[in-house]
This record gives C-alpha cells, structure tokens and sequence, in this order.
C-alpha cells in the first residue's frame, strides 16, 4: 500500500511545525505510511500584499477568506481544478462548522485515500463557492466555533492516521475501539484490582473469554445508553 499523501492548506503553516512529531503519527511517519505538509495559503495570492481575505458581501462583521487562492492551491496540490475533475482516490476537505460531522467512518475512508487535502478556515469563513464546486467533503468536528480550521485539522489527522495498515501496533486495536461498531467503547480497568474501594469487575480476571467478551458488550451497550443514547438509534 502507498502512503497516504495529507496536504494540509493553511494561513499558519507554523503551527503544524512539531504538532506530528509524536506518538502514532510520528512512527507511521517513521515507517513510511503517511506524508504529511503544511502549505501557506498566501504562496497562490497575486497582489503584493498577499491578501487571502476581504469583507463580506451584504456587511457584517469579520472577513472571509478568498476563492482564488484557495482554487489555485488545490489545483497546484491535487492537479484539479473543480470537484468535477479531482480524480478518484484524492478527497478534498473544507473544514467549516457548518459541515457534515465527521465520524469514525467517514476517517476510514479518508485512510483509503491516496491523497487528502484539508483546508482550513479562519475568520468568518470562506467563501462558498469553495463549498459548492472545489471540496469533496465539508466537514465539522463538532457543534462548536473554533478560531480557524488548524485544530480540527490536527484532529482529522489524527483520527485518519492511526487507522492505516501498520499504524497501530495491534492489527485489531482500531476494530475494538469507540464507534467501530456502532457503540461506545466498553469500560476498561488495569491494576490495583481494587482502588479506594473500587472493584475491578470480577469476570475480567476469570480468564474466561467467552464470558469476557459478554460482559463488555453489554457493558459497552449500558455505557453507550447512558453517555450517547443517541447511537442506538
């Protein structure tokens, strides 16, 4: 498998300086399995001020940022210029609050990319014909107002990463986690078996995996019902 290409389009390039040098991403980095690079918006502006954003149409506070540079450092980064033309295999993401939310699913599919672009965001936002003919997908990390898209960026990354081949040091590790199958997690617990009076669960030190694997079901269902009944739906 060829690693996965992350572009990453962004105002503040510097911030993304040392944020991938730990952890999962730093070794699947190491190994070959992922690419990622920061690019500065402001290298696709043609004015000498290198301007990226101007007022609103209709007024109101803030500014947005512009459609051609953005345009063009797509086009520069994927070699397409409209969502129409961007070739199988390559995603294109706005992050935005106002897209659709971004799931564990919708991560695996981004780690069966060839390349993924995110762009990111910033002041009142951007202009909507990015949305409406360059982006793949415009996505949200959460029904919540962020300063610019770079966190969420460090987020989806993230999230994307450590479910390619090889990332994990478990093959099964991402298969048993929160959301891979519709539920939350179940409740984990290591040693002391006991903590101020807080029993470990009795079956989990049973050895017995049927019985194991039993008791986390039904206590990843009565987790899931009680934290996000909503994914029983």
């Amino acid at each position: 498998m060829e690693a996965l290409r992350v572009d990453i389009i962004t105002i503040f390039p510097d911030y993304f300086r040392e944020a991938f040098d730990y952890g999962i991403i730093r070794r699947a980095r190491a190994a070959g399995l992922v690419s990622i690079q920061a690019h500065d918006l402001r290298a696709w502006t043609a004015d000498k001020h290198r301007m990226v954003d101007d007022r609103p149409f209709g007024g109101g506070d803030g500014m947005v940022l512009k459609p051609e540079p953005i345009f063009a450092a797509v086009q520069a980064i994927t070699g397409a210029d409209r969502r129409e033309s961007i070739a199988a295999g390559k995603r294109v993401a706005l992050l935005s609050p106002q897209g659709r939310p971004f799931t564990q699913p919708l991560a695996a599919e981004f780690a069966g990319c060839e390349q993924l672009v995110l762009i990111c965001g910033r002041y009142e936002g951007v202009d909507e014909r990015v949305a409406n003919a360059l982006v793949t997908d415009e996505i949200s990390i959460g029904d919540y107002v962020l300063s610019g898209g770079e966190p969420a960026a460090l987020v989806v990354i993230d999230a994307v990463v450590r479910l390619l081949p090889g990332a994990l040091g478990s093959e099964t590790s991402a298969a048993n986690e929160s959301f891979s199958d519709g539920l939350l997690d179940c409740p984990q617990y290591t040693r002391p078996p006991e903590f101020e009076g807080m029993p470990t669960p009795d079956v989990l030190m049973t050895g017995n995996h049927a019985e194991i694997a039993r008791w986390r079901r039904e206590a990843a269902t009565e987790k899931t019902r009680r934290n996000r009944p909503d994914l029983l739906k």
